[in-house]
């Protein structure tokens, strides 16, 4: 559950400025509440607590910021197709931004990659980074992005064109392939959630 240490009145204003509808607090301690993205922020005097199984986009627009961040994306499916999930982490010079992985219901293991990609890009986004180097272990998911690769399939070339709607939110972003083992707390991140799921 992420403590963020600010002004109230400031986070509420980002949030608005987001878009974001933000209502009156519960209890008499509560400054105010906002539901973003399966998260919700609760205000305090001092702070703002976000609750929720994904709070990373929520936590991204609170935080705002600028700056560069490292990317990392991974999705994993059971069968292809079969129970799905992805897995992401961004990482800045002070350590771990945010991260997070979740089931997507069922789908293909590209599929997988290419939401694993929009979710991580879409928390990006929210932190307003400036500059993000974005790195996975699927080769298709990059070639195809980058241009290098033709996207036959309907469906991932729907993804794809989600993925260069968000780049547009960055003045200057670089995808690459890296190795399994370079990539391996979004790969975590994604079979932690699929595991959770079969439980």
């Amino acid at each position: 559950m992420p403590v963020i240490e600010c002004d109230p009145d400031e986070a509420r204003e980002r949030l608005e400025a987001a878009g974001v509808a933000v209502d009156a607090g519960n209890t008499g301690h509560e400054r105010w509440r906002a539901e973003y993205e399966g998260a919700t922020a609760v205000a305090y005097d001092d702070k703002v607590v976000v609750q929720g199984r994904t709070p990373g986009r929520l936590v991204g627009l609170l935080r705002g910021g600028g700056g560069r961040a490292h990317v990392y994306f991974d999705g994993a499916a059971r069968g292809n197709p079969g129970p799905a999930a992805v897995g992401w982490v961004i990482v800045t010079g002070d350590g771990i931004a945010a991260e997070g992985g979740e089931r997507i219901g069922r789908a293909t293991n590209n599929q997988a990659e290419y939401e694993a990609l929009v979710r991580a890009l879409e928390v990006a986004a929210d932190f307003g980074f400036d500059s993000v180097e974005i790195r996975g272990d699927s080769q298709l998911v990059v070639r195809q992005v980058t241009g290098a690769w033709n996207t036959n399939d309907p469906e991932l070339r729907e993804r794809r064109v989600r993925v260069h709607e968000l780049l547009r939110e960055f003045e200057d972003w670089s995808l690459a392939h890296v190795p399994r083992e370079i990539n391996d707390r979004a790969d975590d991140l994604a079979n932690e959630a699929l595991d959770d799921g079969s439980s």
